[in-house]
């Protein structure tokens, strides 16, 4: 029973199998077709609509990780052997499979919106076909989070921690949302685990359970203080806050300051966050204690951090849990990965998907991201063709792509190009930034947009175009679509 055990967890490991059925079906049906060494691209991209009019890129550090390791063990051949839908021609396959493609991707911590690619993927269709669940699983799980501490860092100047473990949903969760929140911008972690997988600093207090534990809450405190006198932050909100709470704290915190120790501050859990915390500002200074942090959690979100702001909070550092680890009110990212190009007759010929709904209808072709600048500011983003070539000395004219009228020329720019080599013939050509370097390209990525790109009430629309080579692709595909 032990061994079986081991050999489970170690299948456990093998995360080959982290697709959709039909991506298997559809690998042997290519096999079977003649059709699986033909070149594929395939674009990932998330689609407009719902709360995040931009995002920022999270989790190629795990895609490049899955890619890597990509392999099918004789453990699940033999799973799949049990489905009894597959011959052993496609196990053979299987014994020997390994990514051979190649991958561009924009970096993780890049600021990108809506339909433009964040990942490229250009490798036998059959390979190509196969990544398609596991990779949205990182990018699109990565980057959700990451985008939600974005925007709840733009809706405060003050410090904010993640704290959602106990509320992931599940483990993974938990501990990949505290990575992508702190690409986001939440750069502490109430999570041990990915403070040492990841090199997150953690940070915590005691609970209400700690107070309740002793006869008084005095004594809760002293205790603590006396267990961490260089890392004192006490939750003052067990039994009221401003009648005893507080108090009880300075009477702490005195004994700590003549003692030659620094008190790190307060916590508040509950009530009006608001006042509460003018009135405990209050108070802390009046005893001294100006240098004392406020700390202040409980369900927060953008409305409230928006709110806390208006009503001059004085609060030094939110924790956020719950809203933060799940996006509370965005589930999903809303990546999907679509066929952009296939191998005919030797050559790739650019594909299109065709939909009544303008939001569905894919741009077509090898496609790369340029970014406009000017005066050291993103100005606007132009969705070209691989091969397009801007002549940085000529004015540019971009125009929208549904309401073409709408036209912009620029001179006295400069562009850059937003993808990167990640994997060429299946071999990782891209150095892994630490996560502090990612970070630092966050901060400095979301520095590039005016902030009306950025709130998060009565947000701007960012200009993102495509280049009139490749809209006349599509123009042409979509006329060929309806037998114009």
């Amino acid at each position: 029973m032990q061994n079986e055990y081991k050999t489970k967890r170690a299948d456990a490991n093998n995360l080959s199998l982290l697709t959709d059925l039909y991506q298997l079906t559809m690998m042997n049906g290519y096999l079977k077709c003649g059709k699986g060494d033909k070149r594929a691209v395939f674009d990932m991209f998330y689609r407009g609509g719902g709360n995040f009019s931009y995002a920022i890129v999270a989790g190629l550090e795990q895609a490049v990780d899955y890619i890597r390791s990509l392999h099918f063990d004789e453990a699940d051949i033999a799973y799949l052997k049990s489905l009894g839908i597959f011959d052993d021609r496609f196990f053979e396959y299987l014994r020997t499979f390994r990514f051979t493609g190649d991958i561009k991707a924009v970096p993780e911590g890049t600021m990108i919106f809506p339909y433009e690619p964040i990942m490229t993927v250009s490798a036998p269709l059959i390979e190509a076909q196969l990544v398609e669940t596991a990779l949205l699983t990182y990018i699109n799980h990565q980057t959700l989070i990451a985008t939600k501490a974005a925007r709840l860092n733009e809706c405060t100047s003050k410090k904010i921690s993640e704290f959602g473990l106990r509320r992931a949903q599940g483990p993974d969760a938990g501990i990949y949302g505290a990575r992508a929140a702190y690409i986001g911008g939440c750069r502490t972690t109430s999570n041990v685990v990915a403070g040492k997988l990841f090199g997150i600093p953690v940070t915590g207090t005691h609970s209400h359970s700690w107070v309740m534990s002793f006869d008084s809450e005095l004594e809760a405190f002293e205790k603590y203080a006396e267990l961490y006198p260089d890392n004192c932050l006490l939750l003052v909100d067990t039994y009221d806050t401003l009648k005893s709470g507080v108090p009880n704290a300075i009477k702490v915190f005195d004994k700590l300051k003549a003692a030659g120790h620094k008190p790190i501050g307060i916590r508040l859990d509950s009530g009006d966050l608001a006042y509460l915390s003018r009135k405990a500002r209050a108070m802390l200074d009046a005893a001294g204690h100006n240098d004392c942090l406020i700390f202040a959690t409980n369900d927060l979100d953008e409305d409230i951090l928006l709110s806390l702001h208006s009503q001059d909070a004085k609060i030094d550092v939110f924790g956020i849990g719950t809203k933060l680890i799940t996006s509370y009110n965005n589930a999903s990212l809303g990546g999907v990965y679509k066929l952009s190009a296939l191998e005919e007759d030797g050559e790739l010929v650019p594909k299109i998907k065709v939909s009544n709904s303008h939001e569905k209808t894919t741009n077509p072709g090898e496609k790369k991201i340029l970014r406009i600048y000017k005066d050291g500011m993103a100005q606007a983003d132009l969705i070209c063709l691989k091969d397009e070539q801007i002549d940085v000395t000529k004015p540019l004219t971009i125009f929208h792509p549904q309401y073409t009228y709408r036209r912009m020329t620029f001179d006295n720019y400069t562009v850059r190009e937003l993808m990167v080599d990640v994997f060429k013939d299946g071999k990782l050509v891209y150095e892994l930034p630490t996560l502090k370097q990612i970070a630092e390209h966050e901060d400095s990525s979301i520095a590039e947009f005016f902030p009306e790109y950025r709130r998060v009430v009565n947000t701007q629309e960012y200009k993102v175009d495509l280049s009139e080579k490749l809209w006349n692709l599509k123009r042409d595909l979509l006329n060929r679509s309806q037998g114009r």
